[in-house]
């Protein structure tokens, strides 16, 4: 295990970044198409392919996912990889060649258009470029911290950053992997510990424990001490596990793992926030009875894996 979203057999991640623009794109790619729901929290989202992976779409089954900085351009890298993998074939067929596939690449984004990178880039924005570098880098290793989606993000008043992390339910594994630029700080305020040191796993972000007889105060170190526009933070990410999940299991998975964010973050979910965790699944290992029982477990851990990878996202960007 090397506590990645990567540990599920089948997965490969890859990152680009501009360091002039400070941005970048991260792309999940997987061996074989994989089950693939939503969820979506956040009051100002930026997104492709969400409704059509809704409870009422007609797509079940994804090629890749995409996490992006850049805002409403950040979308141009989906774009970009959807373009390479329809050129390979992969996709769903419609009819035969000539007729092109359909691949079905499902992304979100975040604000980092106003961190301080050139992003003086007229009609030619970087994220087409920053996609096709992405897929080309997927592996099943990959660098966190200032990374990919994660490069330019800021968290509350702290630089953001890319995690990730896995944890076993029995012989089933779940992971995250985590774009973290909320409107919230992930600091106790007055600290520099965590929200989410409980959730903490061998001293991956710190090992920081709060004060003795710590009594909580107001936070003076969220983007809401200035921020007064909509749509300029954002946690987006992926959770995955290689558990055999209905469509509706798997989104109640998706819903279950947000409270990882509410876990590392305060406040979470705000309306200037697009919080977006696409939960995925290679449907590897049968679940046996007590599904519902076993789902909820396996909720549990992935919010905790999601409350982790931000936190580790975090920690390794101000490392």
């Amino acid at each position: 295990m090397k506590n990645l979203l990567t540990d599920i057999v089948g997965l490969k991640t890859g990152n680009a970044h501009d360091a002039d623009v400070k941005t970048g794109v991260t792309v999940v790619l997987p061996d074989a198409p994989v089950l693939c729901a939503v969820d979506v929290r956040g009051g100002g989202p930026g997104t492709r392919e969400t409704d059509a992976l809704g409870p009422d779409g007609s797509v079940t089954h994804v090629h890749a996912v995409v996490l992006a900085g850049g805002s409403v351009y950040g979308l141009e890298a989906a774009s970009s990889i959807a373009n390479i993998l329809g050129a390979r074939r992969i996709g769903y067929e419609i009819a035969p060649a000539p007729v092109p596939v359909s691949p079905i690449v499902p992304a979100a984004i975040l604000f980092d258009n106003a961190n301080g990178g050139n992003k003086d880039w007229g009609e030619a924005p970087p994220f087409g470029s920053l996609g096709k570098q992405a897929l080309g880098n997927a592996a099943t290793n990959f660098s966190l911290g200032k990374a990919g989606a994660g490069y330019g993000a800021t968290a509350g008043l702290y630089p953001g950053g890319l995690g990730s992390a896995s944890e076993m339910v029995s012989d089933i594994t779940v992971s995250a992997l985590i774009a973290a630029n909320p409107v919230g700080s992930p600091y106790m305020p007055n600290t520099d510990c965590f929200w989410a040191w409980d959730c903490e796993i061998d001293g991956e972000y710190g090992g920081r424990k709060p004060p003795a007889n710590y009594a909580p105060i107001p936070a003076k170190d969220t983007k809401l001490e200035f921020l007064r526009t909509a749509g300029a933070s954002t946690v987006i990410g992926v959770v995955a596990t290689d558990a055999e999940l209905s469509h509706s299991e798997l989104r109640r998975l998706a819903v279950m793992a947000q409270d990882g964010i509410a876990q590392a973050v305060r406040p979470s979910h705000t309306p200037m926030d697009g919080d977006t965790l696409f939960a995925i699944s290679t449907e590897n290992k049968p679940l046996a009875e007590l599904r519902t029982v076993i789902l909820s477990e396996l909720g549990g851990a992935a919010a905790r894996c999601v409350a982790r990878a931000l936190s580790i996202g975090i920690y390794e960007a101000g490392r």
